[in-house]
């Protein structure tokens, strides 16, 4: 399987904050999912990588492609959802795509139309009357209309009700029905990422921690809860943010059979993406005797 993007030795440095030597790549029909605490360094990544934020070192591949020698070829063929603060609040959605399309030599007002519709947006409406989520279903809209082969999106469900979450991880299911596409998105709400992102690639500090795959972290973690008593300095080690209570313990761990044998009356049960998340960068083991 080809990947869709590849980044290497990625770096973007502020005075106060930096992404550095990041690595990581989307293989070819892949929802990947770009995970993170608030500052981590997910937007700041994802605008370097759209050649929005100028890299300091690094390079990117899209499609095989340099992108900083084929940035043009490569725009016309991503679908980049933000947010709505690149539109023109004066204009109407009409006006506004009227603008975006001849930038894409593969436009559709066919798909435009279609997914107006499906979205219940009146295109004589103004931006400037849009709530935030009207605007992302707006951006998404566009970026599905001229028919990308890559989706690159920044926090794209963010202010979206349930009900318009649940309708954008479906056309997000059925954009990738096709072949020889790509979805990477980074989002807060685990659970949507549960949904569809088939690898989740966790960001903290500006590093990366993992790139792996959905199912293998599923697989691979278990809460375990139990008797305090039951603890020692062999037990602890096995638990990942263990939190200890005049009730007992809680935590969460990888290594579950050889847990298992040494920790018999245990109970083990499948951990969320959440859990697997905050276990990594959550900080150290809190012990509250």
């Amino acid at each position: 399987m080809d990947n869709i993007l590849e980044v290497s030795g990625l770096a973007k440095r502020y005075p106060s904050f930096a992404v550095d030597n990041l690595s990581f790549s989307l293989p070819e029909g892949c929802v990947t999912g770009f995970i993170g605490a608030n500052g981590a360094g997910k937007t700041t990544t994802i605008r370097a990588i759209l050649g929005l934020a100028r890299k300091d070192a690094g390079k990117i591949k899209v499609f095989g492609l340099d992108a900083d020698r084929h940035g043009r070829a490569i725009r016309d063929r991503i679908g980049i959802v933000m947010d709505g603060s690149y539109f023109y609040d004066e204009l109407s959605m009409k006006e506004m795509k009227s603008i975006i399309a001849p930038a894409y030599s593969q436009w559709s007002d066919s798909d435009y139309r279609a997914y107006m519709d499906r979205f219940g947006l009146d295109p004589k409406q103004k931006i400037s009357t849009l709530s935030s989520g009207m605007k992302m279903k707006f951006a998404l809209v566009l970026a599905l209309s001229h028919r990308a082969e890559l989706l690159i999106m920044d926090e794209p469900t963010s202010g979206l009700d349930p009900l318009v979450r649940s309708q954008f991880l479906e056309i997000i299911m059925d954009y990738m029905k096709n072949g020889g596409r790509g979805v990477f998105f980074s989002s807060h709400i685990i659970s949507d990422l549960d949904k569809v992102a088939d690898m989740l690639i966790l960001i903290d500090s500006g590093k990366i921690v993992f790139q792996r795959s959905r199912d293998e972290l599923l697989d691979a973690f278990r809460t375990v809860k139990g008797n305090a008593a039951q603890l020692n300095e062999d037990t602890r080690s096995l638990i990942r943010s263990l939190k200890v209570s005049p009730f007992g313990f809680t935590g969460l761990t990888d290594r579950a059979e050889e847990l298992k044998k040494k920790m018999p009356e245990a109970l083990l049960e499948r951990a969320s993406l959440e859990d697997i998340m905050l276990a990594y960068i959550g900080g150290g083991n809190d012990e509250n005797r």
